[in-house]
């Protein structure tokens, strides 16, 4: 009896191991303030669960197309192409059980082994994950911090393209840090993706996830529509992270390939989900209005308690639900040379969980900084005020 080499290859989404700890020490009888975890803690709207009790009382509960409903199909061209400037057609979507089977199957459909595949780091952690697992070469660029967030390194970006790279995965409104490019930015990526007849995925998981002004996406760039797959998920807008329903969309030769390992892995996504998501694509809107309100309440409340700590200072990022405040002096106050001292002291000494650098992809090598991640979509209001008081008196102790 044996296993397969390649699960050695396979990573996961560490937050969840932070999620362990937190219950842990719940579990001993403390009252713990959890920013480790991008759940959102609001209802979904009630629109949308009721137009899904009504596909279940329907009969909506039986296989349908393996690429997807098409009157959701429908509505997902005319919904993300309109609000990127781009024309799509059903036949240029593929619904998915969630945003994430995206990645992977992006991957299979453009990756040969030995292949090389560049993404971001930090960044979402199964992107390096489903690279190697599928015997690609995941090959990392960095960010670097400035008084307004933090800027792609396009220079390391351009150097680590070679003959073997064929793909590049690119997360505007990027977790963990909020990164959001500027217009001059995201041209530049666009160039390099088409210079050099690269793939791109772009993960717009947070597009929507806008608290002031409008959303961009790669895809609206001249030249990036022919090679660019949008991985779109319903989980953050209309908080439905349980419910796994999202989609590609992309050129229709790839959408076929994705839909063809939609058959081979899942056969196809609920039906009766894929119903609701139409009413929420379609329907009232004021649910979804509701629920941003809610996170940009929270994110003024978690900013307002990080920057009022000795040592922090971060500006107010557009998009997402996460902060990523630089910790390099708190650590040095504290003595600490290990992030994790960091973590597991302040859960243990203010009740307060949160993620570090280290769960977003390896670092690289030229990393000297300390970093910590908060989201803030899992914890109310009135609970960040008394996590954050606990925090601050946790983080300026010597």
């Amino acid at each position: 009896m044996h296993y397969a080499d390649q699960i050695n290859k396979l990573g996961t989404e560490t937050a969840f191991a932070v999620s362990a700890q937190a219950r842990a020490w719940s579990e001993k009888g403390h009252k713990v303030y959890p920013f480790h975890l991008g759940d959102i803690s609001l209802a979904t709207p009630e629109n949308i669960v009721e137009a899904t009790l009504k596909g279940i009382r329907d009969g909506k509960t039986g296989y349908c197309p393996s690429e997807g409903i098409l009157p959701l199909r429908e509505a997902l061209a005319h919904d993300v192409g309109s609000r990127r400037g781009v024309a799509y057609s059903p036949d240029n979507v593929s619904v998915q059980p969630g945003g994430k089977p995206t990645i992977g199957k992006f991957i299979a459909a453009v990756m040969n082994p030995g292949d090389e595949v560049l993404y971001p780091n930090p960044g979402y952690p199964i992107y390096e994950s489903q690279i190697e697992y599928q015997g690609g070469r995941a090959v990392p660029y960095g960010y670097v911090q400035t008084d307004t967030g933090f800027d792609i390194d396009l220079e390391r970006m351009k150097a680590s393209i070679t003959d073997k790279t064929v793909a590049l995965i690119y997360n505007n409104y990027q977790n963990p840090i909020s990164a959001e490019s500027s217009v001059e930015e995201m041209e530049a990526v666009a160039k390099l993706a088409i210079e050099h007849d690269l793939w791109v995925l772009a993960d717009d998981a947070y597009y929507e996830m806008i608290y002031e002004g409008k959303g961009r996406s790669i895809v609206s760039i001249p030249g990036m529509r022919e090679r660019t797959v949008v991985l779109y998920t319903f989980s953050k807008k209309y908080a439905m992270t349980g419910w796994r329903v999202g989609g590609s969309i992309g050129p229709e030769k790839i959408i076929k390939i994705i839909s063809k390992l939609n058959v081979n892995a899942e056969s196809c996504t609920t039906h009766f989900i894929q119903a609701a998501m139409v009413e929420a694509l379609t329907g009232d809107p004021s649910g979804a209005k509701n629920i941003l309100d809610t996170l940009r309440e929270r994110r003024n409340a978690t900013l307002d308690g990080l920057n009022a700590i000795n040592g922090i200072n971060i500006p107010t990022p557009r998009s997402t639900f996460y902060l990523f405040p630089n910790v390099t002096e708190i650590m040095q106050r504290k003595g600490f040379d290990k992030i994790e001292q960091l973590m597991v002291g302040a859960l243990e000494n203010s009740n307060v969980s949160f993620c570090t650098r280290e769960h977003f992809g390896r670092p690289l090598s030229d990393e000297t900084e300390f970093y910590i991640r908060f989201a803030y979509s899992g914890i109310t209001v009135d609970d960040i005020n008394e996590g954050m008081a606990k925090l601050k008196t946790y983080f300026e102790a010597s």
